[in-house]
């Protein structure tokens, strides 16, 4: 029998491994419900945020672990005035005046003192863009900032955790989302159309700085590498802008990684039927989440046979209603025909298409590896 790290190491190499992987990316909400943690420390804390991810990825037997954020500060409580606990939340005050709310099921939100308003790219110098990126743009308005001196300890902390046998994936978000974080959504996107060399200038920018973390993420011994995109759907972008302001960028953070000598993957959330092989263009050794109807437009089948044969596919079981709201006989069914129909191809690790979401019963996930494993003896396969 393979270790996990076999597994899914033959699996993004498009080799047979022993059954489907299993590796799901989970919510931040979904991490902190299952776990009991406070708010507060689960986001700052680098070692109760390793905690966490060893503990789920144990109770759920994933065969690899994500680390979607790094850079935690040693010195996080230093700035806080107080904090204070509330009914399903803690609330942050902090020395510069700005409050922090920390829900128990979802992302903190940030409130400044004195609320920054949007550059415009008028006036926005590309030259300013620093070499060196010190934040991590979670979500429109949300940041987590990656201190310098201690870039990459959750690393250590994971690997040292996990030990020998799992798969560990590290992770950077897409030049565009930096570029849609420092423009806001309407102002970046009208960028784009006003003024589309500048807007390239400043993307390239940010692939640099994009391209020094994956680097340095590659080097550190992790198996792999996610290059999350959530705004490159075509729920925000064309297929033209989309090959003029995503895919050559994304493609050189992609070269990047390959040359260090790991595979590298795109998350790309919601409908991106239009852009399947666009994506396979970027170099990248696979794809995720292929959302199916009626959160996005993929078909796993139809996406086997369009880009299957090129990069490997990880997805793409529907978070909210099949394992949400699913029934325990709803779920196993969804999950054997998305077995079968990856098996076909090889390179499908099995997942949920976006993250799992916060109120998920711990049961339901618990289903999916007793299922891969499970399918290796249906005749079907």
């Amino acid at each position: 029998m393979m270790t996990s790290k076999e597994r899914m190491a033959r699996t993004m190499r498009m080799e047979t491994a022993d059954r489907a992987p299993v590796m799901c990316q989970m919510s931040i909400g979904h991490m902190l419900l299952q776990t009991g943690f406070s708010p507060v420390e689960f986001w700052f804390s680098k070692e109760r945020f390793a905690e966490g991810l060893l503990q789920l990825r144990a109770q759920y037997g994933f065969d690899g672990i994500l680390i979607s954020l790094h850079g935690h500060s040693p010195d996080w409580e230093k700035s806080i005035v107080r904090l204070v606990q509330e009914e399903n939340q803690q609330v942050v005050y902090w020395k510069d005046g700005g409050k922090t709310v920390f829900p128990g099921d979802d992302l903190p939100q940030h409130f400044p003192k004195e609320k920054a308003s949007n550059p415009s790219i008028d006036d926005f110098d590309p030259a300013s863009v620093p070499e060196r990126l010190d934040f991590i743009p979670v979500s429109q308005g949300l940041k987590f900032s990656i201190d310098p001196d201690h870039p990459y300890d959750i690393f250590g902390r994971i690997v040292a955790g996990a030990g020998e046998t799992v798969s560990i994936h590290g992770e950077v978000t897409s030049p565009f989302d930096y570029f849609l974080d420092l423009f806001g959504m309407s102002g970046g996107f009208l960028a784009l159309a006003d003024e589309p060399d500048k807007s390239k200038e400043i993307l390239q920018r940010f692939t640099q700085g994009v391209k020094r973390i994956a680097a340095d993420q590659a080097r550190l011994g992790i198996d792999a590498l996610k290059i999350s995109s959530p705004y490159a759907g075509a729920g925000f972008i064309s297929p033209r802008f989309y090959r003029e302001f995503v895919l050559p960028y994304e493609r050189q953070v992609a070269t990047a990684v390959r040359e260090c000598g790991i595979p590298v993957y795109t998350h790309t959330c919601g409908a991106i039927h239009d852009r399947l092989e666009m994506m396979a263009d970027a170099g990248v050794s696979g794809i995720e989440c292929l959302d199916p109807p009626p959160l996005g437009n993929v078909e796993l089948e139809e996406a086997i046979v369009r880009v299957g044969h090129r990069i490997f596919i990880k997805g793409n079981i529907d978070p909210v209603h099949t394992l949400l709201a699913g029934t325990r006989e709803r779920i196993a069914a969804d999950v054997r025909r998305r077995i079968q129909i990856g098996a076909r191809g090889g390179g499908f690790i099995l997942s949920t298409a976006c993250s799992i979401a916060p109120y998920t019963p711990g049961d339901h996930v618990r289903m999916l590896v007793p299922l891969a494993e499970a399918s290796i003896l249906d005749k079907e396969f």
